[in-house]
């Protein structure tokens, strides 16, 4: 990991208990991390930054939610996909706001969308409507297959029993994949 974990536990913990200086040195440490994983769920850089923008003010307005109950790195994860799913929600709110009748809101340019970029938004979408009918279980999905945490660290983070989770995560990926395959 390209960061201390040890650090970054350390200052999470100061800044929770609310102090100003572990959390602006806080957000310094993980900035580039919050970064990449925005890049990771969303194809476009500049939707990326936003992303990770919302998610370095939300961690510093949240911290002190924080309780340690699983690691920060864990903690940080589910805040910067939310933020991340959030983003993209807004994005796409904003462009049905502005089509127009020459261009559709759900016409890609397949000069410009790759087709990794193209999948990523097919997904979000499909998180989107997993999320309308089963919101419990976006999170799981969310947390193991965008974010590769460990079943442990998310069973930790949601409170739940292991078999929960590893049901839940199965019954999200048959959804997804049947929204995605058109069913």
């Amino acid at each position: 990991m390209a960061m201390d974990d040890l650090d970054v536990e350390q200052l999470a913990t100061r800044a929770a208990a609310g102090d100003a200086g572990a959390r602006d040195a806080l957000l310094a440490l993980i900035a580039p991390q919050v970064m990449r994983q925005c890049q990771r769920i969303l194809p476009c850089r500049e939707d990326a930054e936003e992303a990770c923008q919302d998610t370095l003010l939300q961690v510093a307005l949240k911290v002190s939610t924080f309780d340690g109950r699983a690691r920060f790195s864990t903690w940080l994860y589910a805040v910067t996909a939310n933020c991340a799913r959030q983003t993209y929600r807004t994005l796409k709110r904003r462009a049905s706001e502005q089509a127009t009748p020459q261009l559709p809101v759900d016409a890609a340019d397949p000069r410009t969308t790759s087709v990794i970029a193209g999948s990523r938004l097919d997904l979000l979408d499909a998180l989107e409507q997993l999320e309308a009918h089963r919101a419990e279980l976006v999170a799981p999905l969310v947390l193991r297959d965008l974010c590769q945490l460990s079943y442990e660290e998310i069973a930790g983070h949601l409170n739940i029993p292991s078999g929960t989770l590893k049901s839940r995560i199965h019954d999200a990926r048959r959804h997804v994949r049947a929204t995605l395959d058109g069913g």
